[in-house]
């Protein structure tokens, strides 16, 4: 995964960045359900965060993983201390490229994406595993299956992996930066280990992608980049509708989402030496969208989204930037 560039050099890039996050994304309130409030990764072993997903099995769990990492590791982390409680070595698997997303399957089965390809069309193709989430939290190996996967229109580059939580298919947006597009695999019962499973283009995100989400329910898609996102409803077979932006915070570098287990909040993550997990209140998640609310962001159907946030984010840190360079100016005219 490639790092991204910072947008303002020097010591005011702290006050700039944080200008930023203070009025684009206001945090939610702690609510003591468990997995529905932030918590920062301890593990000093979690460096490269890039994916996230609520545990069904253990309530508060979030499982996640590094996306250049030394083995076939998944961290089960513990969202009231911050701290790993288990981690899973996956067996059966050869050695992973690029790591970048987790799922949940509604069978109970976690699905891991080893799409990356910071090359854009390196890889002929990508792979898929699945594994039973493990009902002890404990250090263990895990078996899991390989899938070989294959798109329709050519190699690619992408961070976003979702299982329809009704369905059990699996879907992968890819990550361009001039607009991405969905991409649907076989049904699950069809599947195979044996030849590649093709993933065809079904709708168009628009979206430079860097993960994505399904709501517990499975009427609403969540797709976040560096600087925004956007809340599709997600309408059956591919086909998803735009409902409105979303808020995301600005961080380091934002890699993840996943929805918490009640629906009620999109959790944020950041790569990084003890990344933070954020929680931001969405609407219209919990119940069938479309039932009077918007998608937890704005829902004039603008084409904003990432572009539109990253805009406004250099706006903000601009202004945050001259305010830095008046105020030492000020200070230099003071001092004499």
């Amino acid at each position: 995964m490639r790092s991204l560039p910072p947008v303002v050099p020097g010591a005011a890039t702290a006050v700039a960045l944080c200008t930023v996050l203070a009025l684009t994304a206001p945090a939610a309130h702690a609510d003591g359900k468990p997995g529905n409030d932030g918590f920062t990764i301890e593990d000093p072993r979690i460096t490269e965060s890039s994916g996230l997903v609520a545990s069904r099995a253990h309530p508060g769990v979030y499982w996640t993983h590094n996306d250049q990492d030394k083995g076939a590791f998944l961290y089960a982390v513990d969202s009231r201390t911050g701290k790993t409680v288990a981690t899973i070595t996956m067996t059966g698997v050869g050695t992973p490229r690029d790591v970048e997303a987790i799922s949940m399957g509604p069978d109970g089965d976690l699905y891991v994406g080893d799409i990356g390809d910071n090359l854009g069309g390196k890889w002929s193709f990508v792979w898929v595993y699945k594994l039973p989430e493990p009902k002890e939290l404990k250090d263990q190996k895990i078996r899991a299956t390989q899938y070989v996967v294959k798109y329709s229109d050519g190699p690619r580059d992408a961070e976003a992996l979702m299982v329809h939580p009704k369905t059990g298919r699996v879907y992968i947006a890819d990550k361009k930066e001039d607009g991405g597009s969905l991409y649907e695999g076989p049904p699950i019962a069809r599947m195979s280990t044996s030849r590649p499973n093709i993933f065809k283009r079904v709708a168009a995100t628009d979206l430079w992608v860097t993960d994505g989400a399904f709501s517990p329910n499975g009427k609403q898609l969540a797709l976040r980049g560096y600087f925004g996102g956007v809340a599709f409803r997600w309408e059956g077979a591919g086909k998803i509708k735009r409902e409105g932006r979303l808020s995301v915070p600005l961080q380091r570098q934002g890699e993840s989402v996943a929805y918490s287990p009640d629906g009620t909040r999109l959790m944020y993550g950041t790569e990084g030496q003890a990344g933070d997990v954020e929680p931001v209140d969405v609407k219209g998640a919990g119940r069938p969208a479309g039932a009077g609310d918007d998608a937890g962001g704005d829902s004039d159907g603008g084409n904003e989204g990432i572009s539109g946030n990253y805009k406004k984010g250099i706006l903000v840190a601009g202004a945050a930037l001259l305010a830095v360079l008046g105020l030492k100016r000020l200070f230099r005219r003071s001092g004499g």
